[in-house]
């Protein structure tokens, strides 16, 4: 299954036999958001469980640990600085980063 996201460049591809990787062993794709706190509304009303929305107590990167997480989005919303996360079904993890203006050359 092909998915593009709408008004999204970018594809991702989901299938049987489309990697040699064993099932769960992806972990940290990331999925960029425009508002962190939709899109967790929006999963989490699709049955997805999710973690808590979250930011990282040392600046705006994620660690793909919870060491350093902090509850809740980032306090001034900062582009690149809240996540959310979450596993698919054969245990990839993935995380929503909330990217309101891209950096440049991005």
């Amino acid at each position: 299954m092909h998915l593009t996201p709408p008004g999204s460049q970018c594809s991702i591809l989901f299938g049987t036999g489309v990697t040699t990787a064993a099932p769960g062993s992806v972990q940290g794709l990331h999925l960029a958001v425009s508002d962190i706190e939709a899109a967790h509304a929006e999963l989490v009303d699709r049955g997805i469980e999710m973690s808590e929305i979250f930011h990282d107590a040392g600046g705006v990167f994620h660690r793909g640990t919870e060491e350093g997480r902090v509850s809740g989005p980032h306090p001034e919303r900062a582009s690149y600085s809240s996540f959310a996360a979450f596993s698919d079904p054969d245990g990839n993890g993935w995380v929503l980063q909330e990217i309101t203006t891209r950096l440049p050359g991005r």
